[in-house]
């Protein structure tokens, strides 16, 4: 199950970043081996606490590390298609797609899934506006 897995992640996200997020999760494992002991051998609470803070900071690090590329790549990919699906001066969303297309490279973490959001529905009306604009075309003699 594992090395399914790991083949999963490394065919979606770069090397480096693949690489990154496993040592982080590694040093976690080893964290939380090191609390059961440390709560086996009724070690000072304070120390369990501080490995626990310690275990979920790295989690969360590699966590928001993962989705950062993954959620990237899916808006990259969004755009690229809503560029594709909405060519020349004559598609309604044109400036929106071009402004979502500017913002890109500077998006923080927390604005990449509403931005992904934002995109889809400018799809869906484009898909819409297609839709109508074929049937305007068959119906036009």
């Amino acid at each position: 199950m594992y090395f399914y897995t790991n083949f999963k992640i490394r065919y979606m996200i770069p090397k480096e970043i693949t690489e990154d997020v496993v040592m982080r999760i590694a040093t976690v494992k080893g964290q939380l081996e090191g609390i059961i002991k440390m709560i086996n051998d009724d070690s000072d609470p304070d120390k369990i606490l501080t490995q626990f803070k310690a275990a979920t900071q790295g989690l969360q690090k590699a966590h928001h590390l993962l989705l950062d590329d993954v959620f990237r790549k899916s808006l990259a990919l969004k755009i690229v298609k809503a560029m594709n699906d909405c060519p020349g001066n004559d598609c309604p969303y044109a400036e929106k797609i071009e402004y979502l297309k500017k913002q890109f490279p500077t998006l923080e973490f927390d604005e990449l899934s509403f931005k992904i959001k934002e995109i889809k529905h400018i799809d869906e009306e484009m898909e819409d506006y297609h839709k109508n604009r074929k049937k305007d075309l068959d119906t036009t003699p």
